[in-house]
């Protein structure tokens, strides 16, 4: 092997104590690119781990090479792995290539955007029980109630159920969930506080149990023939899944189906509160084309700053902030030899971020998702939904939940911070959400002329 591949990565000196990092895993990734560049390294857990922050290595890994690395034995698998089982988002090899094939027709645009009443009518009860709250002089927990949204949504397009009902509770049990596994690394003594998480934590996961098992049960009952064309039905129709295999599938899709359009949601009303000239704009935008009607699919192509907004916050806020993945053998990144085994990691938080890419990285431009200005930027400098083969089967299903749910509610509603609140702060959990969660104030819209609400 020539002697260019024999050198190891810049990075700091010496082993990084994990609890450093969980502290804030944020800042860290953002100083360690900063100070050491595209490829760079640090040794944490005795091990060393190889963070990559440029589009071309993110390409490789994720894309053109990649077979040579695997899901397996990562924090994502450590993470999600024991409440997800062998699910599609979990999965590796011939067995998430089969769920992946299964799947994929329940995710095909054409397929999504038969869901739009569904999307819109969930988001009309949002915004009406969000008018209620106004009404009365309260404010709202927007991130709760967005998870309850997304959930109602992900559970009756792709399962064929409306449960309504259980979707405050499941945003509890995705926060006790969060919470506890985003803190614990497998080591640290279960004492005190982390012992608090844990029991939470199996509290909601039993929650999730019975709440999947019900679905199951229930759709077990009537048979797949009265929901043809729902995910559930396809999976059961295929006759190849076991039971255990059906719930993993089952729970993935309804974990990941909601959580990260909730968050994006979340992240984006938080972001227009902070951009009066956007927000105008948007709603100058909304005004045009829906004339006070609901939103249709068939509206998307000319709501095109609502759009480019939710893919500005994305960016700025992207819900998978580490894709990571370990080599399946000796490879080389950049110039640099890596083992196999080794754990590569992609922070689309800095990479995102990256200013060779993004000029003004921290500035919030819609404008940066312009055809003209896309078409000019390399393949992997935004991954908001992971990139290659596995990039996210439900990535057009989130982007058209997000349109049409933010166009349902805002020519409606405006949605301000509370003032006096303190400063809504990121947290890297196992997705990125508000560290405590966001309240907004209400306040109803005067119907425009012409408006037929």
């Amino acid at each position: 092997m020539p002697s260019t591949v024999l050198r190891v990565p810049p990075g700091p000196a010496g082993e990084i104590d994990a609890l450093t990092i969980r502290r804030d895993p944020l800042r860290f990734l953002t100083d360690l690119t900063a100070e050491h560049g595209a490829l760079c390294s640090h040794r944490t857990g005795g091990e060393r781990v190889y963070v990559l922050n440029c589009p071309e290595l993110a390409r490789r890994v994720l894309k053109d090479d990649y077979t040579s690395y695997t899901k397996a034995g990562t924090p994502d698998d450590h993470m999600l792995s024991p409440l997800l089982g062998d699910g599609l988002l979990t999965s590796n090899g011939g067995t998430w290539a089969r769920q992946r094939h299964l799947c994929a027709p329940s995710f095909r645009r054409a397929a999504v955007e038969e869901f739009g009443p569904l999307m819109t009518t969930a988001a009309a009860d949002l915004a009406d029980r969000w008018g209620r709250a106004a009404d009365d002089g309260q404010d709202v927990r927007v991130d709760h109630d967005l998870t309850a949204t997304t959930l109602r949504i992900v559970v009756a397009a792709l399962l064929g159920s409306d449960q309504a009902d259980l979707g405050r509770g499941f945003g509890r049990a995705v926060d006790a969930i969060n919470s506890f596994i985003g803190h614990y690394d497998g080591t640290a003594p279960m004492t005190g506080d982390l012992a608090a998480r844990r029991d939470a934590y199996a509290a909601a996961e039993g929650f999730l149990r019975r709440v999947v098992g019900l679905l199951i049960a229930g759709r077990r009952m009537t048979g797949p023939a009265g929901q043809p064309d729902d995910l559930l039905a396809a999976m059961m129709g295929h006759g190849g899944l076991s039971d255990q295999e059906l719930y993993d599938q089952v729970l993935t899709m309804i974990m990941a189906g909601h959580e990260t359009t909730a968050k994006a949601l979340t992240w984006t009303l938080h972001v227009l509160a902070g951009q009066p000239d956007t927000a105008g704009a948007v709603q100058r935008e909304l005004r045009l084309v829906l004339d006070g009607r609901l939103p249709a699919a068939a509206d998307l192509p000319a709501l095109s700053l609502t759009r480019r907004v939710v893919d500005e916050v994305v960016r700025l806020y992207p819900s998978v902030w580490l894709i990571s993945r370990r080599t399946t053998r000796n490879t080389e990144l950049g110039g640099y030899a890596v083992p196999g085994g080794a754990l590569v990691c992609i922070s689309p938080w800095t990479l995102h971020r990256n200013p060779a890419h993004w000029p003004d990285p921290g500035r919030f431009d819609p404008d940066r998702f312009l055809p003209e200005a896309a078409a000019v930027r390399p393949s992997h400098a935004y991954l908001p939904f992971g990139g290659g083969p596995r990039v996210c089967i439900g990535r057009a299903f989130a982007l058209t939940e997000a349109v049409l749910v933010l166009a349902t509610i805002l020519p409606r509603l405006s949605l301000t911070h509370v003032p006096g609140a303190p400063p809504v702060e990121p947290e890297a959990l196992v997705t990125l959400r508000p560290r405590d969660g966001l309240v907004m104030r209400v306040t109803r819209r005067s119907p425009g002329p012409g408006s037929r609400r």
